[in-house]
């Protein structure tokens, strides 16, 4: 008998704190949220910033964690050993292809020039057709304002489709983010 393996979400974040605690809280609630609805985290696996915080709530609520991080940055980012998974990848390039493989969804939270490489990366291959995973904003205490801004600007401005856009939903709250991830992942 073959058993599915479990919905995956795949979370891009900060390996630093940010300067607001919301971020944290909402890394947090998050982490356990995940573990409650029984989905898979798969992220950067390190134990610092907000990756830490998630990956610790997700753990202690009795999730699974699939962690993946690059050998030169396993001291750098405090590589977590006590997941379900943990993965040592040769390069960046290679960590966001086994992330983004080994999940059904991807989740932005707060972060920073990493966090937008990831994001934007899925978003493109999304654009060219690549995969139809849903990707979600998680936009803590209004932190992606600009960037929503931004995304909106290329629109209008004639160097995105629409469609661009729409690929990226936008919410408020972990609440909002778990009940859209049950309506795209069921």
């Amino acid at each position: 008998m073959h058993v599915a393996p479990p919905k995956s979400v795949c979370v891009f974040c900060g390996s630093r704190p940010g300067d607001d605690p919301a971020y944290a809280a909402s890394a947090r609630d998050l982490g356990r949220a995940l573990a409650e609805e029984k989905l898979r985290l798969v992220y950067g696996a390190g134990d610092v910033g907000l990756m830490g915080e998630l990956a610790v709530a997700a753990g202690a609520a009795g999730g699974a964690t699939f962690g993946v991080i690059p050998a030169h940055l396993v001291a750098r980012e405090v590589g977590r050993r006590d997941l379900s998974t943990f993965v040592v990848t040769e390069t960046m390039h290679e960590r966001k292809k086994v992330m983004f493989m080994n999940a059904d969804a991807i989740v932005a939270l707060p972060g920073g020039p990493g966090s937008l490489d990831e994001l934007f990366e899925v978003l493109t291959w999304r654009q060219l057709g690549l995969h139809e995973k849903p990707v979600l904003l998680l936009n803590v205490a209004g932190y992606w304002d600009p960037l929503v801004a931004l995304l909106d600007h290329i629109v209008a401005h004639g160097f995105a489709d629409a469609a661009f856009r729409a690929s990226l939903s936008v919410v408020g709250s972990v609440a909002e983010l778990i009940a859209e991830l049950r309506r795209r992942l069921s």
